[in-house]
Formats: structure tokens, C-alpha cells, sequence
């Protein structure tokens, strides 16, 4: 099987990335809460701590496919990837698109002004 230039090193990359917010949840999870929100401190580091358990998850499955040489695992290792890129990408990008909608439903609603 031929490769995509650059794929290993993505893979890994992606490994040790994944691995290092992982360890970072568990371990540090108010010093990644304060890193990612810039506010007061987390009350519970549950989530936290859970969503740091996810993401060792993910990267086993990253270390685990950067020793094999089958499409189809390889294929599966990009769509969860490409899948909990997406879905990050929707859940930190929806206040914004609430906060516009507010905005427009808000403007609509008022009445012209009087040139």
C-alpha cells in the first residue's frame, strides 16, 4: 500500500498531541479549565477529568494505529479524528452563532427608526 506523504507524521503528532491534553485533564484539570475559559475556578473536575478520559481514549487508538499498515484502521483512525474535530469546532462556535441569532431576532423585533 502506498501512503499519503506525510501520514505517519501526522498520526504521531496527533498521538502525542491527544496523550498531552489527556494527562493534562487528569491530572491538572483546573489549570486546563483556567487555560481554556479564563474564568474562576471549576467547582466539580468531573467533566474535566472525563473529558480527559475521552481524549486517552482517542489517543490510544492513534498510538495503536501508528504500528499498523491496514487501510480500513488507518481510514477509521482519520474519521474520529476528522469527527471530534467537527464536533468541537460546532460546540465552541455555537455561542457565537446564538449570540448573532440574538442579535438579529432582537433588531427585527424593533421598530424603524424616523429618518
Amino acid at each position: 500500500m502506498r501512503e499519503p506523504l506525510g501520514l505517519r507524521v501526522w498520526q504521531f503528532v496527533s498521538a502525542v498531541i491527544f496523550s498531552g491534553v489527556a494527562i493534562m485533564a487528569l491530572t491538572f484539570p483546573d489549570q486546563l479549565y483556567d487555560a481554556v475559559f479564563e474564568e474562576e475556578s471549576v467547582n466539580s473536575k468531573t467533566p474535566i477529568r472525563l473529558y480527559g478520559g475521552a481524549l486517552l481514549s482517542i489517543s490510544l487508538i492513534m498510538w495503536n494505529s501508528l504500528y499498523t499498515a491496514e487501510k480500513i484502521i488507518i481510514r477509521w483512525t482519520l474519521l474520529t479524528e476528522a469527527c471530534y474535530f467537527g464536533i468541537q469546532f460546532l460546540v465552541t462556535t455555537i455561542t457565537l452563532f446564538v449570540c448573532i441569532s440574538i442579535y438579529y431576532y432582537y433588531q427585527v423585533g424593533c421598530r424603524p427608526k424616523k429618518v
